[in-house]
């Protein structure tokens, strides 16, 4: 074949883009079962191969996913750790811990680096730029406080009327804020104008949970504490579809994840199970049932036919291509 080995390479890359039946054949590839305490929060860094996670047992780990390695383990045991986000810098994360600080630490050396002060609440949902070194974070005080990492002080405050899930989009150039029924679209840099699109979720008014974007920045989605997956436009703001799953308690987070090329959506459950959807057909592609009875936090991994689900353990699960008929030959 002309072109030598990088072509075919590149081919084969092609030829396992994500399909259902690649979906179906996932299955735990490799997991760790050292926690103490459920994982509460994790998160991929953009460029590297890594991945941190926190949990109940006030442990922030780092791995690193290429070699299937835990590298550090941080514990956080004065404040405990709740959630956690990569800034651009792979050692350097910011977290939020039981109480309603945020911290910026650097897992090179176990640093706090600056604390950010403002919330007077348990901060339930955070969210950096991806583009530039701002973030935001959301509390049941019922405020979203937009910060930059090298501040102290919070450099704008929003009020919303619930429990607030916020997200930027990929560019940085807008954000969400869901609360109440309905997503607010905010231009990051006119935020004090207020939202520029309020777009409802059909009369779920339910707790949010979690917003995300899509990668291509087309597709939204919210999940709610009464078991509701939403995936809207993020343009025209039309309801595509809604998945339902077991509904999810209030110390709980419902998390879902759109797969890389925003084709499919995979989601924990309230009885711990996992499903994954088409958004194409609004079907169910896959299932995954759990001894579990919480939801997993849930992530897809950047680039990758891969995601990772946190629960009393750290899962990765990947295709078992040995179940693939067309792949038989290539194992």
């Amino acid at each position: 074949m002309a072109g030598g080995q990088g072509q075919s390479e590149r081919e084969d890359k092609v030829a396992l883009e994500l399909t259902e039946e690649i979906f179906q054949s996932m299955e735990v590839g490799m997991a760790f079962r050292d926690y103490s305490g459920r994982i509460s929060s994790m998160d991929f860094h953009r460029t590297s191969s890594y991945l941190v996670t926190a949990s109940d047992d006030e442990s922030i780990r780092l791995y690193d996913v290429a070699t299937g390695t835990c590298l550090k383990t941080i514990n956080s045991k004065k404040y405990g750790v709740d959630l956690v986000c990569f800034t651009s810098d792979p050692t350097t994360v910011i977290y939020s811990s039981k109480n309603e600080s945020l911290r910026l630490l650097s897992l090179h050396d176990n640093k706090y680096l600056r604390y950010f002060k403002g919330h007077h609440d348990r901060v339930v949902s955070l969210s950096l730029c991806s583009r530039k070194e701002c973030f935001i974070s959301g509390s049941l005080d019922r405020t979203v406080l937009l910060w930059d990492q090298r501040a102290e002080k919070c450099q704008g405050l929003l009020r919303v009327q619930g429990r607030p899930a916020t997200a930027y989009d990929d560019q940085g150039l807008v954000f969400a804020i869901a609360f109440g029924g309905y997503v607010r679209l905010f231009d990051a840099r006119k935020y004090d104008k207020g939202p520029f699109e309020i777009f409802s979720v059909g009369g779920d008014i339910s707790d949010a949970n979690v917003v995300k974007f899509s990668n291509d920045g087309r597709l939204m989605l919210l999940t709610t504490m009464d078991g509701h997956i939403h995936v809207l436009d993020s343009f025209r703001g039309t309801l595509l579809s809604t998945y339902n799953v077991k509904p999810v308690s209030s110390t709980s987070t419902l998390e879902a994840s759109f797969s890389p090329e925003g084709m499919f959506v995979i989601s924990g459950s309230g009885d711990g199970s996992v499903y994954a959807w088409s958004v194409r057909s609004g079907k169910e592609v896959a299932s995954w049932m759990s001894t579990e009875t919480e939801p997993p936090v849930i992530k897809w991994a950047p680039g990758s036919l891969m995601f990772v689900t946190g629960s009393s353990e750290l899962s990765f699960w990947i295709p078992d291509l040995s179940k693939l008929g067309a792949y038989a030959g290539r194992k």
